[in-house]
């Protein structure tokens, strides 16, 4: 459409007619945390690690893990999960290193262009294979 059409119908043409939700869950430095010894936070840290795991094997976490070279140092990670808001919120909170406080979460639904977004695992879902390569039928 050229630049001086109605600008309604330029945003219409351009917003996608129907969206994907999922919910995105930040992980951060929680404000005030405790004071933990080394060995209790290696001890959280792997149960941690296996609680996220555990929600990948039932499928209510599509992907998750750590941030690098961000601008707000005190997140630590994303995840984004297949359930509404309130049950990604209840299921990250308790994840063994929030119920001790050492992180808090944050959360939203993200809207995605329908189609537009892929998760899952190699090799398990959407014809991926160990390697990353995917099939042609996608």
């Amino acid at each position: 459409m050229p630049p001086d059409a109605d600008i309604d119908a330029q945003r219409a043409e351009l917003v996608p007619k129907e969206f994907d939700s999922h919910t995105l869950i930040l992980l951060r430095w929680a404000d005030h945390q405790p004071d933990l010894s080394e060995d209790v936070l290696d001890r959280l840290q792997v149960e941690h690690l296996r609680y996220l795991k555990e929600r990948m094997d039932e499928g209510t976490l599509l992907a998750n893990g750590p941030l690098r070279d961000q601008t707000e140092p005190r997140f630590r990670g994303i995840s984004i999960y297949a359930l509404p808001l309130d049950q990604a919120l209840a299921i990250a909170n308790q994840d063994p290193m929030v119920r001790a406080g050492w992180f808090a979460i944050e959360g939203a639904r993200w809207m995605l262009a329908k189609d537009s977004g892929w998760f899952g695992r190699p090799g398990v879902e959407a014809g991926v294979d160990s390697k990353g390569h995917h099939s042609s039928s996608r």
